[in-house]
């Protein structure tokens, strides 16, 4: 099993920053590689992703403002989610850390995987100009 982190930092407050990743909505936003669209059956919500070997997975987000971590869950079925750690630091000067583990789900080929890496890093590309536009127009 493999594991990638990467990081960025942001030109926003922490607050802000979970405010916006730790929303399920916002997910199709900037994981556009990974979120073609996202729809909820049985209560559940559930990913239409860009890949044609898991064309769909159950996913959920857990939580918890105080520490800033952001666990993201997916999985084919509800029961059988595999996390993704991630997490939002304050810096001092205002601004902020974001921290995202993938994790290699057992069966997943190494060569898939480091495409999904290479993904999650455009992805964080996203995250990025998201918060670099809010910062060029003045708005925090």
């Amino acid at each position: 099993m493999n594991t990638r982190t990467v990081t960025a930092i942001l030109p926003a407050a922490r607050a802000e920053v979970f405010g916006y990743l730790s929303q399920i909505e916002n997910l199709p936003r900037w994981a556009t590689e990974f979120c073609r669209e996202l729809k909820v059956v049985n209560g559940k919500h559930k990913v239409v992703t860009c890949d044609p070997d898991a064309p769909e997975l159950f996913i959920e987000i857990r939580s918890d403002r105080s520490t800033g971590v952001i666990d993201f869950l997916a999985g084919p079925a509800p029961d059988q989610l595999w996390t993704f750690p991630t997490r939002v630091v304050g810096l001092p000067d205002g601004q902020s850390i974001y921290i995202f583990t993938t994790v290699q789900m057992p069966g997943l080929p190494d060569e898939k995987f480091e495409q999904e890496c290479q993904s999650l890093l455009r992805e964080f590309e996203n995250i990025r100009r998201r918060f670099e536009r809010k910062e060029a127009s003045g708005v925090l």
